[in-house]
């Protein structure tokens, strides 16, 4: 048996047989799990210990897996969150993403498979965590970004960023007025460049300029097949 590790995951689904299964995998490789088959009971279950990362399935008893995403995030706004589906509906893929999920996988699909998107999101985060060489403040127009703290300061307001969402802003502060493509991002926030992490990452580069709207000089212009360029214009 694997030795034991000290990432807790919090796991959700209904299915009696299949989550039995994948608990028990999980924890052959090392991982604490705590298994609920509700969605409804799985808030209070979930406020009551320490996390490192979440797999829920969409479909749930009296709480669907988004809406138990949505509860979690109020609580712990950082974890990592993969969710489980038998639909691979196009729309719930983006919806799961817009949460802040980290991934989306389709049943069927082979533990070993989820069992390596799970090391790697929990070694990204951990590398993330302390991550703080080179350069970790930034002046970006009228906004200070801290980078180790995770924060946008400006006109007295403080804005938390998310890890990826810190991470994806020091890259473009890192090439700001060039060219941040698309590959280097992707491969170095979340570990590999596919449809999904590409969906993804569009969803944290909405949620940037967002953040940074009240500074109109401000622009991450999208540089069509390429990938993206912070801007700060002389106003």
């Amino acid at each position: 048996m694997a030795q034991k590790n000290r990432n807790k995951i919090f796991f959700v689904e209904d299915d009696r047989n299949f989550g039995a299964v994948l608990k028990s995998y999980l924890e052959i490789h090392g991982y604490e799990v705590n298994w609920i088959d509700d969605g409804a009971k799985a808030i209070n279950q979930f406020n009551s210990e320490k996390f490192h990362l979440c797999i829920l399935d969409v479909m749930l008893p009296n709480l669907d897996g988004f809406e138990v995403a949505r509860n979690i995030r109020t609580i712990d706004e950082h974890i990592p969150l993969i969710f489980l589906t038998a639909k691979s509906l196009k729309e719930d893929v983006l919806r799961g993403f817009k949460l802040g999920a980290d991934d989306y996988i389709t049943k069927p699909f082979d533990s070993e498979v989820l069992l390596c998107k799970i090391n790697a999101i929990l070694k990204r985060n951990e590398k993330s965590n302390h991550l703080d060489e080179g350069d970790t403040q930034f002046n970006i127009g009228l906004y200070h970004f801290n980078f180790l703290k995770r924060t946008i300061f400006y006109n007295n307001n403080e804005q938390k960023l998310s890890p990826k969402e810190a991470a994806l802003l020091k890259l473009l502060c890192i090439h700001k007025d060039q060219v941040l493509s698309r590959e280097k991002a992707l491969n170095n926030i979340w570990g590999e460049h596919n449809y999904f992490t590409t969906r993804s990452m569009d969803v944290f580069i909405t949620k940037l300029r967002k953040y940074l709207k009240e500074d109109q000089s401000i622009e991450i212009i999208n540089i069509h097949g390429s990938g993206f360029r912070l801007t700060v214009s002389d106003k």
